[in-house]
Order: structure tokens, then C-alpha cells, then sequence
């Protein structure tokens, strides 16, 4: 990805101590939205992770932002958006390290228990649940977006800052442009199809009152399905409504569900054109080795042919010079 994973010259920072730190941290996080994967094999997989992790709706102060993160053992990534920007941070294990001893001198923990640690805050706030002890603050600038955590550690004040850098064009249309599009195609077939199935409901009850059946209980009555007058009335009474609950609801459960649904048809597509395109150059690369085979042994064949019938083209063959005419003799006679 470009341009914000920080690498600095030095190593890791050292081992945990206790040993046990990393076990703790592990346990300490949300069972049921847990981001901590085991193995990243690059920053394209990283992101690619990241891609079916659904947004989420957050609160610093009185500002509401929609958020991602994706953990894993040698790094994580972050992408957090107040709708009118967008900013993101890739850090890998070395950056990690760096900045946890710039930020927590009297803290000596490994580089994975950082990052457990770092999952398990992160994890409630993405919830709507965070902790008691953790407190978020954010600052945006022209240059980016700082998001300041503060909280404990094994009885020790803990610090973190996330560096969130402009995420590029690519990245947004990948995280949030095309999902949101694909998700409202979706949304309009599935009231199709509930508009469908509620016009054979309407056909199906006409037909039990055409061949006599009774409600037995008069409040389960309903009027026919309309769908123009229920399309009026959505404009008129239910849109004002959603819109006037703020950007903060942007991505309800529901929502989340179909943003990771669509995410994940999304990375099957791309692999599946991936493949293709493998397909393709290798098929490709065999028709052009096949055909310029022939070509050459053919190139070849002429060239040794034309050796064997060209008598100049042999250097151990002397040329030959024409045969000087006989000089005819004169007859001699029985009187000469």
C-alpha cells in the first residue's frame, strides 16, 4: 500500500515481561468482535482483511466517525472516516515497537502483546461498548488525523497514538464507494422481492374470502398491498425521519452484515479475475513458444539446405575456375 507504513531503523522491542502478558491480553478481548488474526503475509492481505471488516459508527466528543481496524500479529491497519475525509494507517511489527517505547518508557513488553493489548481497546470502542479505563481523543489537521488511547497496562499508565495519514482515491472506492453502491442494489432487489411476495400474500387472502373463510379475529385485518401509495408515504413520513437521525446510525447490525457479505462476493470476484488473468498469460505464453518453435526449425532447415546447394558457403570447398579450351592440333599428312 502507499506510503504510510513507518519502518524505523531499529529493531523490535524486547520480550514480554511477565511472560505471561500476552496470554492475558488475549483473553482480555471481546470474544464476540474479536480483529486479532494469527498470520500476515504482507500488506495486501492485511488489507484485504480489512476489506470484510464492517464499518462502524464512533463518537469522539461531538464528533461522529465511521471506523475499521484490522489486527494481526505482525501489525494492523486502520481506516476511519467523518464522511467528509478519510484517513488510514498501516503499521507493521517494527513501527509498532518503535513507537511503544517512544510513548511507554517504563513499559517492556513484547511487540505482540502490544498489539493484543491495542485489539482488545479497540474492540469494545467498535462495539459501542468501550472501556471504563480507556479514554479516545482525536485531532484532525490538514496533514491528517491523530487518534490519541489512553489506558492501563499491568497497573501501568498506557499511551497510543494512531498517525492517520489521507487515504487515497483507490482505497476509499475499494472500502467505502463500490460496497455502498453494491449494498443499495442489493437493498432495491430485496424489496422487489418482498413487493412480489406481498402482491401473491394479497392474491392468496382474496382467495379465501372468495370461497368464504372468515377472520376470526377482526384486528389482523389489512388492506391490499399498494405499492405507489407506500412509496408516497416513505418519502413523505420515513425518510425525513432517517435522515434526521444523524451520520452516528450510518451502519446498523443489519447493515454491517450486508457490507461484509458484500465485501467478501467482492474479494471472490477479484480472485476469480486474478486467476483468469493468470489463465490467460500462461495460455498465451505457451501459443507463443508453440508458434515460434516451427519457426525456427524451419529458419534452420532453410539455412542448412541452402549450405548444402550453395558450393561459396563451404570454407573447405575450393572454387572452381572455368576449363581453358583445348588448342585444336593440326592434322599432319602423309607429305609434311
Amino acid at each position: 500500500m502507499p506510503g504510510a507504513v513507518v519502518r524505523p531503523a531499529s529493531g523490535p522491542a524486547p520480550l514480554a515481561s511477565p511472560r505471561n502478558f500476552g496470554k492475558k491480553a488475549r483473553a482480555s478481548a471481546s470474544p464476540g468482535r474479536r480483529l486479532l488474526l494469527p498470520r500476515m503475509e504482507g500488506s495486501e492481505e492485511l488489507e484485504s482483511c480489512l476489506l470484510t471488516q464492517p464499518w462502524a459508527s464512533v463518537r469522539f466528543g461531538e464528533s461522529s466517525f465511521l471506523a475499521k481496524v484490522c489486527f494481526r500479529d505482525t501489525g494492523y491497519i486502520l481506516l476511519i472516516s467523518d464522511l467528509s475525509s478519510v484517513w488510514y494507517e498501516s503499521a507493521d511489527a517494527e513501527a509498532v515497537g518503535q513507537r511503544s517505547k517512544e510513548l511507554n518508557k517504563r513499559l517492556t513488553v513484547h511487540v505482540s502483546s502490544f498489539l493484543n493489548h491495542l485489539c482488545s481497546l479497540m474492540c469494545p470502542l467498535l462495539a459501542g461498548q468501550p472501556g471504563a479505563t480507556t479514554a479516545f481523543s482525536c485531532h484532525c489537521s490538514p496533514s491528517g488525523l491523530r487518534l490519541h488511547v489512553k489506558s492501563e497496562l499491568s497497573g501501568l499508565p498506557f499511551y497510543w497514538d494512531f498517525h492517520c495519514c489521507p487515504a487515497p482515491l483507490d482505497m476509499v472506492s475499494r472500502h467505502l464507494v463500490r460496497p455502498l453502491i453494491q449494498m443499495n442494489l442489493a437493498l432495491q432487489c430485496q424489496v422487489q422481492e418482498l413487493i412480489s411476495l406481498l402482491l401473491q400474500k394479497d392474491a392468496e387472502i382474496e382467495d379465501y374470502r372468495e370461497s368464504g373463510a372468515i377472520l376470526s379475529r377482526d384486528r389482523l385485518r389489512t388492506e391490499p398491498f399498494r405499492e405507489e401509495a407506500f412509496q408516497q408515504n416513505f418519502m413523505a413520513e420515513t425518510l425525513p425521519r432517517i435522515c434526521s437521525a444523524g451520520e452516528g446510525q450510518a451502519f446498523a447490525s443489519a447493515l454491517q452484515q450486508l457490507y461484509t457479505a458484500v465485501t467478501q462476493q467482492e474479494l471472490k470476484q477479484a480472485r476469480k479475475r486474478h486467476c483468469s488473468e493468470d489463465d490467460v498469460d500462461s495460455s498465451a505464453s505457451a501459443e507463443k513458444k508453440h508458434t515460434h518453435s516451427p519457426a525456427a526449425s524451419q529458419e534452420d532447415e532453410t539455412t542448412s539446405s541452402s549450405e548444402r546447394t550453395s558450393p561459396a558457403s563451404s570454407p573447405a570447398q575450393k572454387p572452381r575456375l572455368p576449363a581453358a579450351k583445348a588448342k585444336p592440333k593440326k592434322a599432319k599428312g602423309l607429305f609434311s
